[in-house]
């Protein structure tokens, strides 16, 4: 008897075994295991115990597409105007210690003439999620129905919401528990966790950000190029256009790590003062997708129309336009996207910040953006848990850059936290 024809009740876990002693599942086995994670049919532990044997024993190619598909229609797939087409696009990085590079690139990409329908996620491991960088604006609202979905795209170009009941379901559930099992990094579940979002969406074009170094999930480049050919290998087999680029994550991304204040600096690139390696990473990954969706005619070209929307504000339009259609009052969208804004009139500070300094002369040579993650992470801006809450304002702003000399004394870091005075994190 195939481990498909034993799926249900007290059964299941001989599929679980089948995965566990590095069995291959068939289509069908695989659509009853979603199956049984969209309908609750399945436990928690056997869900669990699932992705621990997928995490362990990995899936060839055939698993995982299929993996993907079912996880995808498990909910509504989106669909758009004829007049938007080829030009329905997005981005998704693997995820890195201050990566706020979506923020501003969904916007930049709908003032390009794009439709950006983002689906993203909430924290895993010691990475920020998107939806926890915006939820920390008042107002924001990242759980959308599909309606509004449209009505936005169709207003504004852009939206940046999270699975729903109707979009990808089995997703949802999945997704909360690879952050409780430690199975975040598993080739296939990634793989299949992003691309199933992606053709939830409808999209024509996609570009992956896939990282790899001391801060990523991936520590290596060929670990990481090895879950970028999955990705698009796999998402050009759901008839979008996928491309992936492959960036280092060993230092933050920019200066400001922290949900609160990532969107801050995400604000800054937005009206043209961001930090250098953020408008390049919004520039090159929004160029290579206008690039690949035929709206530019090279990739130079189309980091050139990036590069511009930036700079003459129109992006910045679209973000305000953006918050206020998910939630967020005229006046604070209106003044937080005003040239000079004091961003804690309307976002909440943390109630203390205390400054960590060199303890010799020297030079900086690395800044790792792990520790200072990880670190963030046990004061309450990361979670242990699926659907713990977390604290918006603690975050790190780094003060120093690589290769500047520094003197005994001088501050490199600066902590934002809400525990006691006098109780501080060491790095």
């Amino acid at each position: 008897m195939s481990c498909s024809e034993k799926v249900c009740g007290a059964s299941f876990p001989e599929l679980i075994r089948c995965k566990r002693d590095g069995g291959q599942l068939s289509k069908q086995e695989i659509r009853s295991f979603v199956h049984g994670v969209r309908s609750g049919s399945i436990q928690e532990g056997q869900i669990g115990a699932m992705l621990m044997a997928i995490w362990q024993k990995g899936m060839v190619a055939e698993e995982t597409m299929a993996l993907t598909q079912e996880m995808m229609l498990s909910g509504e797939v989106l669909q758009w105007s004829k007049a938007w087409e080829g030009r329905v696009v997005d981005k998704h990085s693997t995820g890195g210690v201050g990566d706020k590079v979506s923020l501003p690139l969904a916007p930049a990409l709908a003032a390009c003439g794009c439709k950006v329908p983002m689906i993203s996620g909430r924290g895993l491991a010691h990475t920020g999620g998107t939806l926890d960088k915006l939820e920390s604006i008042p107002g924001f609202t990242v759980l959308q129905p599909v309606e509004k979905v449209h009505q936005i795209l169709e207003d504004v170009g852009c939206c940046i919401v999270g699975q729903t009941e109707t979009l990808v379901p089995a997703d949802r559930v999945m997704y909360a528990m690879r952050d409780a099992t430690s199975t975040v990094d598993s080739l296939p579940l990634i793989t299949g966790s992003i691309l199933s979002k992606k053709g939830a969406e409808g999209l024509d074009a996609l570009v992956l950000d896939v990282k790899f170094g001391k801060a990523a999930l991936y520590k290596d480049l060929h670990s990481a190029r090895s879950l970028a050919q999955s990705m698009v290998t796999v998402g050009n087999s759901m008839g979008i256009r996928t491309g992936a680029v492959l960036s280092r994550m060993d230092a933050p991304i920019g200066r400001l790590v922290g949900n609160t204040l990532e969107v801050c600096e995400a604000l800054e690139c937005l009206k043209g003062r961001g930090p250098d390696d953020l408008q390049e990473l919004v520039t090159s990954l929004g160029g290579y997708l206008l690039w690949m969706s035929g709206q530019a005619a090279s990739l130079e070209k189309g980091q050139k129309a990036l590069t511009e929307v930036l700079r003459n504000g129109a992006a910045l339009q679209k973000f305000e336009a953006m918050l206020q259609a998910q939630g967020v009052s005229a006046d604070i969208a209106r003044s937080l996207c005003s040239a000079q804004c004091d961003y804690f009139l309307h976002l909440r500070p943390a109630e203390h910040k205390t400054e960590l300094t060199a303890q010799s002369d020297g030079t900086v040579i690395d800044i790792d953006g792990m520790v200072v993650a990880q670190v963030l992470h046990k004061l309450g801006a990361g979670r242990t848990k699926a659907g713990e809450n977390i604290n918006h304002s603690v975050g790190a702003e780094v003060l120093v850059n690589l290769g500047q000399k520094v003197k005994k004394g001088e501050p490199w870091l600066r902590i934002h936290y809400d525990w006691p005075a006098g109780c501080t994190a060491t790095l």
